[in-house]
């Protein structure tokens, strides 16, 4: 119960929920409003120039309202008196765009109303109908000095990294938006308040977080007692509403950095000897958030009390309390202490107990680079690039355990350099154990013959407010660093002090307030281009194009000056960059390479004509693969090929005798369900990189519902009928000729008698032939429909005109059939109907393509396991794989690295349920197709819909895994119900339910074809 889950995994999930909600918010709901406090006006305008890169990198909808809200007049007021500031501000910020009036559903018209009351009438109706993520973040951080300039919640944290090398490093308050968009569902449709704190990674599945009605709830974790004795302590009633994962109880007390004598005397020690730690992490909804609201709006007079009094009010100590009966007598004593307990005192507040919560605390340097080497080590994807030029000078040595930064002032041309310790902590007196370069100050300040009066004015003596760092020319200062760091001989101390005593000196709290925020933005969104400019230029220039040119030149355009210009040169360099890989670098990358520069240049129009060449040049790439020589032959009228030769078949194509003789030909198929694999059997993906699906052949209602007759007539021409009715008759064969129309019924039919080589052969002077076909499934299905007749229609042609109608030939020529549509897909259809039972089939890159179609021998106790505890749902939902198709296929020609990943974890997924299926594990299977769920709305969140979501929902407590069959959309799904018991309730339940309009088909495992 007590074992922390794999924080790899658990950050995967949270980032994959995360990209799912701004990418698809109709359908995974995302925060409404996105708030962080801060310490100063200047702070908080780096905080919003952070908050739209996170909009514009992904990391947050631009549906959300983003905020950063400093305290007022950059004066201390507290977190507690920051929350009310913060959600006030917000209350201000919809009132001024005019979304409140927009929103109230009462009638009620925001513009004209004046008095502060009447705005909190309103502002009340509308806020509590929203879901509001506030961090707080308005810290000095004062133990992490090199994180100040920043702010700690954006210090940079690599976790993940890898996954997508081409944008931007990961940052602190990035992993934090990615739990906490996990959280936004504990909430519903009601509104409400998360809270989180800027130093704090709190690791834990919030997917699964229940949330009581009307309360306010704070998120806790079980911790030894040497921990708690320096924070925050919970001390919760014991209930039975507990389980494995969590436990939700009531909040008897509170207690600050308690003793071991303190934790028995309220209870606090749980039956294993822990106790609740408090990690900063509170939920309010209902009646406590519309109570909260309410003071917020009022708070106004409350917030100027305090800044008169000059006293603050806590979040954790004070307005926490209102909501925990046992301190209100204490609460009433501390600042606006009565007045919380009137506004807020109605409810009361629970604990809700993460077992498995993670807490990755980043309070100092030491906790932060433990947090990189030791339970994060294997996460971190790549080093954080650094531009400090002094780790690069011939005369400067930064010795082990210490850390340098550059810090841009107001008023001065050049970056102040600023360096200490990392073990040394600002905040500690030279009284107590204050060290500076982890060194006690005692013997810094007899080593260099510095005095207290050159560093400290006032009482308060601490490396916080030494004023230790010069102001001079850059070489100047990092001499002067050697010096102070004790790195100079001691026979030149005295012309450094005197150089150092003479110069202008600030303070880390003075640096605190003097930083150039506009020109750190600056620099750094330039910095970050450059980087990504000479990745793209190394590309380019030795023509490997493996990187995402295409978010490469989103990070370039941000120099203002310079970045488009950057992108022309890069486009300009196109046509060398043909010449130079197009031995190893398919067409159809080099084209993509061009349409998303010509898009980064602004030149729409131009990109859009270059993307017909992308498709062409994979269908080109698809044929040339599965045929040789055979791509000349596709996009020629046949007239001039018939013509040709002395009446026998050129180039290997059948039928030689032009005496009519009756021939007719049926086949019928399967439909097939995919279990994982599929987008790895998609070209271009599979002509480049090995592709593994496991998929199984089915019937519906006993029948085989795909299929095809095939006869010829005495009387020249084409008739072909479909099972809708329709009827085309074409007299002369030879015209049909690709490109067919999007629209055109009858393609599927022309592209078979063109990839089989039958519009070519000379028997077709004389003789006609009737082709009629069928799919007796429903539109849109997902079960490979279009595939498998496809091979159903080739299967029959080559068939009858005596041609290799072996199941691999006709899978790779569906292959080639289906670009000539320009439905694009992959193979796994047309093998999941070609070959019977069970398949793992895996493809190998090169030319030919080559397939391996591995049979599973299924015993009879997994047989009618599946068939009992499967089962095949039409949704009803139609949907168009191509459409999802192409938006997948055009991101790996971006060579898009979760695109990329996801495929690759597919095709593994796909191997282990080989594994899991040959050892009759069932369940096992469960999670996996669960998992591949989870990647493919990774790969397109379109992939899925409202109604799909909420029958997944609806099957969650029957089933130990469901996903959509094929590409997704819509269609069939498929429910791996967690026991035959579990299968026939939740066949009955879907049945009985009318929101449902679904069909459970009856299938059977097709054996044999």
């Amino acid at each position: 119960m007590n074992k922390h889950p794999d924080l790899e995994s658990l950050l995967r999930k949270s980032w994959y929920r995360l990209r799912l909600s701004v990418r698809s918010p109709s359908r995974v709901p995302t925060w409404d409003a996105i708030v962080l406090t801060a310490a100063s006006p200047e702070q908080a305008a780096l905080y919003e120039w952070q908050l739209k890169r996170a909009v514009r990198t992904g990391r947050i909808s631009d549906s959300t309202v983003t905020l950063a809200v400093p305290d007022p007049d950059g004066h201390r007021i507290g977190s507690g008196a920051a929350t009310l500031n913060a959600i006030l501000a917000l209350a201000n910020h919809y009132k001024n765009s005019q979304q409140v009036a927009n929103g109230c559903n009462d009638g009620s018209d925001m513009s004209h109303e004046s008095s502060e009351n009447e705005v909190s009438t309103s502002m009340i109706s509308f806020l509590r109908k929203q879901h509001i993520l506030l961090l707080h973040a308005g810290g000095d951080s004062k133990r992490v000095p090199w994180a100040n300039p920043m702010g700690k919640v954006f210090l940079p944290l690599p976790y993940l990294a890898a996954d997508d090398p081409d944008g931007p490093v990961p940052l602190l308050f990035d992993h934090i938006l990615a739990i906490s968009s996990c959280a936004r569902q504990a909430y519903k449709n009601e509104g409400g308040l998360f809270i989180m704190t800027g130093d704090v990674l709190p690791c834990f599945d919030a997917s699964v977080m229940v949330l009581p009605e009307d309360t306010s709830c704070i998120i806790t974790v079980p911790i030894t007692l040497d921990i708690a004795s320096n924070h925050g302590v919970i001390v919760a009633s014991k209930t039975e509403n507990s389980d494995e994962i969590f436990s939700v109880n009531p909040v008897a007390n509170l207690l600050q950095k308690p003793s071991v004598h303190e934790l028995n005397k309220h209870h606090a020690i749980l039956d294993d000897g822990r106790t609740l730690l408090d990690t900063g992490i509170i939920a309010v909804r209902g009646k406590a958030w519309e109570d909260l609201v309410t003071l917020s709006c009022l708070s106004q007079p409350l917030i100027s009390q305090l800044l008169n009094t000059r006293k603050e009010m806590s979040l954790y100590e004070d307005l926490v309390a209102a909501w925990v009966p046992a301190k209100h007598e204490w609460l009433k004593s501390r600042p606006l202490g009565e007045e919380l307990v009137k506004r807020l005192g109605k409810q009361t507040m629970y604990s809700y107990c993460a077992y498995d919560l993670l807490f990755l605390h980043f309070g100092t340097s030491s906790e932060v680079l433990d947090h990189f080497s030791g339970t994060g080590s294997r996460l971190v994807g790549r080093r954080h690039l650094c531009s400090v030029p002094a780790t690069t000078h011939d005369k400067f040595f930064l010795p082990d355990r210490h850390c340098l930064w550059e810090v841009p002032l107001i008023g001065c041309t050049d970056k102040v350099i600023v360096y200490c310790g990392l073990h040394d902590n600002p905040k500690n007196p030279i009284s107590g154990n204050g060290t500076f370069c982890g060194k006690p100050w005692e013997k810094v300040l007899e080593d260099l013959g510095i005095h207290e009066n050159d560093l400290w004015s006032s009482q308060e003596k601490c490396l916080w407010n030494a004023k230790l760092f010069p102001v001079l020319p850059y070489l100047d200062m990092l001499s002067l660093a050697n010096w102070l760091m004790g790195l100079e001989n001691d026979e030149k101390n005295e012309g450094f002090y005197n150089s150092w005593k003479m110069s202008k000196r600030v303070s880390l709290e003075e640096l605190h307030r003097s930083i150039d925020f506009p020109q750190m933005c600056l620099v750094s969104t330039n910095h970050q281009a450059d980087i990504a400019a000479e990745i793209a230029r190394t590309c380019l220039t030795f023509g490997l194009l493996g990187r995402n040119l295409s978010q490469l030149c989103q990070e370039i355009l941000q120099m203002e000056d310079s970045g488009e210009q950057i992108c022309t040169n890069f486009l300009e360099s196109c046509p060398d960059l043909e010449t130079k890989s197009s031995k190893f670098v398919p067409k159809s990358r080099a084209y993509q390479v061009q349409v998303d520069l010509l898009h980064a240049c602004n030149n729409h129009k131009k990109a859009i004509e270059v993307e017909h060449q992308v498709w062409a040049a994979v269908a080109d790439e698809t044929a040339s693969a599965v045929r040789y020589g055979f791509k000349e032959h596709l996009f020629q009228s046949s007239n001039e090929t018939a013509s040709k030769g002395n009446g026998s078949n050129s180039d290997g194509y059948v039928g030689q005798s032009q005496t009519f003789f009756y021939k007719k030909v049926k086949v019928e198929l399967p439909v097939r369900v995919d279990f994982v694999g599929g987008w790895s059997d998609t070209p271009p993906w599979s002509l480049e990189r090995a592709g593994c699906v496991l998929n199984m052949a089915i019937t519906l209602d006993n029948s085989l519902p795909i299929g095809t007759i095939i006869e010829t007539t005495q009387t020249p021409g084409l008739l072909i009928t479909d099972d809708a009715s329709n009827e085309l008759y074409i007299k002369n064969i030879s015209s049909i000729v690709a490109p067919f129309d999007n629209n055109d019924p009858f393609r599927l039919v022309k592209s078979a008698l063109l990839v089989t080589g039958v519009v070519h052969d000379k028997m077709l002077i004389s003789t006609g032939l009737r082709i009629k076909t069928w799919a007796r499934v429903p539109r849109g299905s997902g079960l490979g429909t279009s595939s498998i007749l496809s091979a159903a229609v080739v299967k029959g042609l080559l068939r009858l005109f005596d041609g290799d109608d072996g199941s691999e030939n006709v899978a790779r020529l569906v292959l080639v059939l289906e670009q000539i549509m320009g439905t694009g897909g992959g193979w796994q259809d047309q093998i999941g109907g070609l070959y019977p039972g069970i398949k793992f089939t895996t493809s190998f890159p090169g030319v030919p393509l080559r397939l391996q179609v591995i049979p599973l021998l299924a015993s009879p106790i997994l047989v009618t396991e599946l068939q009992e505890r499967l089962l095949v749902v039409f949704t009803g939902q139609v949907r168009l794989a191509h459409q999802v198709l192409q938006k997948v296929v055009t991101r790996y020609l971006q060579r898009d690295s979760l695109i990329i990943s996801s495929i690759k974890r597919l095709a593994e997924l796909a191997k282990t349920g080989r594994e899991a299926l040959m050892n009759c594990h069932v369940d096992k299977l469960g999670d996996i197709m669960m998992e591949t769920w989870r990647l493919h709305q990774e790969l397109d969140p379109h992939c899925s819909n409202q109604f799909v979501d909420s029958l997944f929902a609806f099957a969650d407590r029957y089933c130990c895994g469901y996903k959509l069959v094929g590409a997704g959309g819509g269609g069939f799904a498929l429910l791996l119900a967690k026991d035959v018991e579990n299968a026939l309730q939740l066949k009955r339940a879907l049945e009985e339910n009318r929101k449902f309009d679904v069909k459970v088909y009856n299938w059977n495992i097709c054996l044999d074809n």
